[in-house]
């Protein structure tokens, strides 16, 4: 799409210099999956917005005649339809910017100037605050990082491979948001894990003093069909502890010292438990699950040294991941 803008645009400017001026020839592409279309494509677009819609985002009032003539200056275009009420605008090919009604309003605003739009007393008073869910985010970033770790900041895309063979965890076709077109090997995949991201982390930094100890606090994107995009962002936490031995009881103590913090007690049934489990990217019989009353919400264990091989990691190391989504 932005190299279809890139195209339009450049053709559009400098289609002035050709013999017969502000004409071109279009070229016939024939994509993958045999569908055909022309490029450039320049014919116009064309947006609707209703007149009382423009009237009420600007916070003035202008008769459609009014709005006609502001949206000429901006080099659009417009008709009214036979109500009276609805303005159809025509979009040149070099106004990309302009996709819906609001973008109408706005470049009414523009053409009639944000210094004389009338100054009002908002009719609704309300208060700004921190979504909660990056609330708690905060708050444990500093307690986290008040324990001894130090936060890192990973990439949000990762590889196949990282995601699922080196951490020997099967892919169920499930969970992964795969890209459609990829531009390196390196990001071929939405990470469903902060695991892969900070393997890669401790392997780059693994000559500095030991032990070393990161944490992050972000999200995931995981799949989701009921959903209108498909998927879902999930935030995690990681901490990941490495050096000349496992370090097990300190992620393990950061887990219990992250309860204490949130309020929940050590109940299977109304807090939470750590519970034996398997998980390929951890050393068998060295993992186990976080519940939070009943529910996994995360894993923690030894890494698995098929894993730690896989990321060129000589020594020992211990992770934490939880979900902490269910505490808001």
């Amino acid at each position: 799409t932005r190299a279809r803008i890139v195209l339009e645009t450049v053709v559009a400017m400098f289609s002035v210099y050709c013999e017969k001026p502000f004409t071109c020839e279009d070229i016939r592409v024939v994509h993958a999956d045999g569908s055909e279309a022309f490029y450039p494509n320049l014919e116009r677009r064309e947006v609707t917005a209703g007149v009382d819609y423009v009237n009420r985002i600007v916070g003035v009032s202008l008769s459609a005649e009014e709005q006609m003539r502001l949206l000429a200056r901006m080099q659009l275009q417009s008709r009214l339809d036979a109500t009276g009420k609805i303005l159809h605008v025509a979009v040149p090919p070099t106004r990309h910017d302009v996709l819906q009604a609001c973008d109408v309003a706005e470049d009414v605003a523009i053409a009639y100037g944000y210094n004389n739009v009338p100054r009002t007393i908002p009719a609704t008073v309300t208060v700004g605050k921190q979504q909660p869910m990056n609330k708690l985010a905060d708050l444990l970033r500093g307690e986290v990082a008040q324990a001894g770790f130090s936060e890192v900041l990973t990439f949000g895309l990762c590889s196949h491979a990282e995601a699922f063979a080196k951490l020997n965890r099967p892919d169920d076709g499930n969970t992964a948001v795969v890209l459609a077109n990829p531009k390196t090997i390196d990001f071929e995949i939405c990470r469903p894990s902060l695991l892969p991201g900070m393997l890669k982390t401790l392997s780059n930094g693994q000559r500095m003093p030991k032990p070393i100890k990161l944490f992050e606090i972000t999200d995931v994107v995981l799949k989701d069909p009921t959903t209108d995009v498909g998927a879902r962002n999930r935030r995690h936490l990681i901490a990941l502890y490495g050096g000349s031995h496992s370090g097990f009881e300190v992620v393990h103590g950061l887990l219990d010292h992250v309860m204490t913090l949130l309020d929940v007690p050590r109940d299977a049934a109304k807090g939470y438990a750590i519970v034996p489990g398997a998980d390929g990217a951890f050393f068998e019989g060295r993992c186990a699950h976080v519940t939070l009353k009943g529910k996994a919400i995360g894993v923690m264990g030894i890494v698995h040294p098929a894993a730690l091989e896989a990321f060129d990691i000589p020594f020992p190391a211990s992770a934490l991941e939880i979900s902490l989504d269910s505490f808001v």
